[in-house]
């Protein structure tokens, strides 16, 4: 008995041992379980949750959004679960977990979870895609394990707290697309063992680079796109030595570029575009491994570096949107990895590196806007990817390179206005893939085969030397929208299967015979011009029956006979019939101003309504004096009396022009140019003919100007000579020109040059062929031969909106992204040009005026601007600032949505006004 019971214990001591710590296990196993029950019945039982059904006491294990290490849970992930709620305390009772990533979800609190700092063990936290609250708190740093933290795309606000700085062991830090206020800490750059930093698209920050941050030698990945960071780049930079990945673009970068950016050895990726950064690019270029570099949309000058010649690993190199200049290096022709090159809008001169796609896969050639001359390179596609061709705007000459006839990859070509010559290699017509084929203003000749590239949708090749007919294989293509072939030399008759085409444009050629009969199944078709050749017949009445036309010339054509009534019911935005021999009565609804120039020169229409405007017979009289009077006659007294007035209309203006250009040339012209220019100043003088003035201002008169065969088109303004004026018009002139030689914006009008001289001042800009909003929304009846008859019912309402968007954004970039703020002072929707797509351009600034500094008002003696449109508080104080504008762009959008003038009420009263009134009262103020 004694000698067994020491026995015994000992076994029974060894037996605990052993099974203790299995059964702890199992305790352990089955409390983890249990969390995570309790978990996903908090979150409401999510479907994406409903195989969490344990089997055994650890079958969670097996489930996908767990992980565990010896029978314990490590991690947890919920990427993409789309689950909704908090996250509870008990997370931590996990005491194991390592990884808690619950990104792209609906996650909420109105702060960081705090509660997190209670897992001990967590080294990767993911918050990114969630709706979380608040500050990042000053204690982040108790979180000491964390290696991986990312809270991109929430809604944390207030400063990044310098605490961050104090989490040693980070290795990726990802703080993108929050509301984040003040500037980012220095002390990120403690962050020794960092290796991906980002900091993108936090739009409410106003910071520079810090320079701490060249501290973080480890970093490989720097991504602050869009975080307005101005100032300079550090010449830190270049002293992270591991850095591969670096994205500074759409900032506001100033400065050069330091030639420590380019240093690191392991840099692959350079994104800096959309900046200020200005000079010019380093020269000496170490990195040798870089495969992407886009430095586009700066202000970069000089020359391309030779040194990218050396890049052998380069595949994609932009430098689009600068003011570049010198030859493109032979050498980047010879790089072998070269997919993407996009050099476009600079002033590169000569010759593209003939060997460009001879040793590279090529697919994107981006070239124009620039001033190169010679061919295109024969082996853009010899490696079978050449997809875009870009290279319009440019000097290129002779024919196309031969193999783009055997390119089937490519999908878009632009090589408009060039000097291009000689016929189009015949497979590029039928090339399986190509999309867009825009050849205009060139030199080319030959035929149009008969079918064309099935998936072509867009085709444009005005102005060439394109001849024979149009053939019926046209119609092959079965994608194709856009024909545009106006000024060439085609002949025979128009096909007749088109129906998929949304604008043709056939004008000034030599076609004949009828118009299609079969036009009323081209059911997608807005824009018809036929004018200017020599088609027969009459007007087809299905004409009427095309539901979404909106623009048809057939003028100067040998069409006779009635127009259609059905064509009336058309909501047509331009129509022009002028210079055929129709008949009879024009439909009523065409009986009003905005067609006064639509019916010119055809002396058997009449009206039942006529008005001055129309110049036509009233149809009564008309029908009377046909019965009485013999039609031979009546032409040839018609004829004698117009040739007399002619001749004496003639000999006035010959003799008043000569006196005019007598007197022009006795005068100094002096020529400013701020664009690359394509007509001469006699060009300007030759064309400031009574013929071609288009309306008139308080400042002068403006003319419409045609400066070569092409058709292309500027606006002039001629400043008045009066000498009594003189000194007020002389400071708007200088006004206008020297705030719009300063800036550059799709939506303000691009002003090409200046032209003065001691008495006469010509403003040259570009020419907006939609005229001004008022002219849309108030039917201005102010139209011109030349000026487009604008549409006898109101601008639908996505076209308003994309008005309203445009002049906006107009009014931004003066406001807040020029060196000075600009204030118009003189915002009106007559002031508001609509080029052919209805994009909004600001024009007018003889009244604008640069402030000082941003934001500090300054006054005038008197006010400025037109009334209706006048700030209140401006007319009170004349205090000017950003504001006024404001106040007119909005009585700018009361006239999109009310469709009534500014002055719209009595003499004292504007529409600001009126539409307050009514809202007060509870009345609609809406379109009428």
């Amino acid at each position: 008995m004694t000698k067994t019971t020491p026995i015994f214990i000992h076994f029974s001591f060894y037996i605990t041992f052993f099974l203790f710590p299995i059964h702890a296990n199992s305790q352990l196993i089955a409390q983890e379980q249990g969390i995570l029950l309790n978990l996903k019945q908090l979150w409401g039982n999510p479907k994406s949750l409903k195989h969490w059904i344990p089997t055994n006491s650890s079958s969670h294990c097996s489930w996908p959004e767990i992980t565990c290490s010896k029978g314990s849970i490590i991690g947890l992930s919920f990427r993409d679960y789309n689950i909704s709620g908090t996250i509870p305390p008990f997370i931590c009772n996990l005491k194991n977990l390592t990884t808690f990533d619950v990104y792209n979800n609906s996650f909420h609190s109105i702060e960081f979870p705090r509660d997190l700092y209670n897992c001990s063990k967590l080294e990767t936290l993911d918050l990114s895609q969630n709706y979380f609250y608040g500050a990042i708190p000053d204690d982040i740093h108790r979180m000491s394990s964390l290696q991986n933290l990312s809270v991109e795309g929430n809604n944390f606000i207030g400063n990044i707290p310098a605490s961050i700085g104090r989490l040693t062991k980070l290795r990726r830090l990802m703080l993108v697309q929050c509301p984040f206020t003040g500037s980012f800490p220095p002390e990120i750059g403690n962050l020794s063992n960092l290796e991906e930093l980002g900091l993108a698209y936090n739009y409410k920050m106003v910071p520079s680079l810090p320079s701490e941050f060249g501290k973080l030698k480890k970093l490989k990945f720097l991504w602050m796109a869009g975080t307005n960071l101005i100032g300079e780049i550090p010449n830190t930079i270049g002293e992270m030595a591991a850095l591969e990945h670096l994205d500074l673009s759409e900032n506001s970068l100033t400065g050069k570029i330091p030639d420590s950016l380019f240093v690191p050895k392991n840099l692959r990726i350079v994104y800096l575009h959309k900046n200020k950064l200005s000079r010019e690019i380093p020269q000496v270029v170490k990195a040798l491994n870089l495969d992407v570099v886009d430095l586009s949309e700066n202000n970069l000058t000089g020359t391309i570096p030779d040194d990218f010649g050396k890049l052998r690993n380069l595949t994609g190199l932009a430098l689009f949107l600068n003011q570049l200049s010198g030859k493109i290096p032979d050498s980047i022709g010879r790089l072998p990895r070269l997919v993407n090159l996009k050099l476009f809008n600079n002033n590169f001169f000569g010759s593209l590196p003939p060997e460009l796609g001879r040793y590279s896969m090529l697919e994107r050639l981006w070239v124009s806007t620039n001033k190169l001359t010679g061919q295109l390179p024969e082996h853009l596609c010899d490696n079978g990817k050449l997809v875009e061709v870009l290279a319009y705007e440019n000097q290129l000459v002779r024919e196309l390179p031969k193999s783009f006839g055997n390119c089937s990859s490519l999908e878009l070509v632009k090589i408009y206005r060039n000097k291009f010559s000689g016929n189009i290699p015949s497979g590029l017509w039928t090339s399986s893939n190509l999309n867009m084929l825009m050849l205009s203003d060139n030199y080319f000749t030959g035929e149009l085969p008969e079918r064309l590239a099935w998936n072509l949708s867009r085709l444009e090749m005005n102005n060439n030397r394109f001849s024979g007919r149009i053939p019926q294989g046209v119609s092959s293509s079965r994608n194709l929208l856009v024909l545009k072939a106006s000024n060439n030399l085609f002949n025979g008759t128009i096909p007749q299967d088109l129906s998929r085409l949304t604008t043709l444009l056939l004008d000034r050629n030599r076609l004949s015979g009828p118009l299609p009969s079969d036009i009323n199944s081209w059911k997608s078709l807005n824009t018809l011009n036929l004018s200017r050749n020599a088609i027969s017949g009459q007007i087809p009445e299905e004409f009427g029956s095309i539901p979404g036309l909106l623009e048809l010339d057939l003028s100067k054509n040998q069409l006779f006979g009635l127009i259609p009534s059905k064509l009336g019911l058309l909501k047509l935005t331009s129509l022009n019939l002028s210079s055929n021999h129709l008949t009879g009565s024009i439909p009523s609804e065409f009986e009003n101003d905005a067609y006064a120039y639509s019916f010119l020169n055809n002396s058997g229409l009449c009206a039942n309504r006529p008005s001055r405007s129309l110049n036509l017979e009233n149809c009564s009289s008309h029908r009377q004096n046909s019965s009485k009077t013999s039609y031979k006659l009546i032409a040839w007294i018609i004829g004698l009396v117009v040739a007399i007035l002619l001749g004496l209309f003639i000999s006035f203006f010959v003799i008043r022009n000569y006196k005019k250009r007598k007197h022009g040339l006795h005068l100094t012209w002096k020529l400013t140019s701020f664009q690359k220019l394509n007509f001469t100043e006699s060009n300007i003088l030759s064309g400031l003919t009574e013929d071609n003035k288009i309306g008139f201002g308080g400042s002068g008169q403006v003319y419409r100007i045609v400066i070569n065969h092409f058709g292309d088109t500027i606006a002039v303004k001629k400043i008045w000579n009066n000498s009594k004026i003189e000194e007020k018009l002389e400071k708007e002139f200088m006004a206008e020109v020297k705030i719009l030689s300063s800036i550059r914006h799709a939506n303000i009008v691009k002003l090409l040059c200046c032209i003065s001289s001691d008495k006469s001042k010509l403003l040259v800009y570009e020419y907006l062929d939609n005229c001004s909003l008022d002219r849309w929304l108030h039917r201005n009846n102010r139209v011109t031969t030349f000026s487009s008859p604008v549409n006898h019912v109101v601008l639908d309402w996505p076209k308003r909106l994309h008005i309203a968007i445009g002049a906006a954004r107009g009014l931004s970039y003066m406001h807040h992204d020029c060196s000075l703020p600009i204030v118009h002072r003189d915002v009106k929707s007559s002031n508001i040009l609509l080029d052919l797509d209805f994009n909004a351009h600001i024009a007018d600034f003889g009244l604008a005026k640069m402030l000082i500094k941003e934001g500090e008002p300054s006054t005038m003696s008197v006010v400025a601007g037109s009334f209706g449109y006048i700030a209140p508080e401006y007319a009170r104080t004349t205090r000017i600032n950003e504001k006024i504008d404001v106040y007119s762009f909005g009585v700018i959008l009361l006239e999109l949505t009310t469709g009534r003038k500014a002055n719209y009420g009595d003499e004292h009263t504007s529409l600001a006004e009126w539409a307050l009134r009514h809202i007060q009262d509870g009345k609609p103020i809406g379109h009428p």
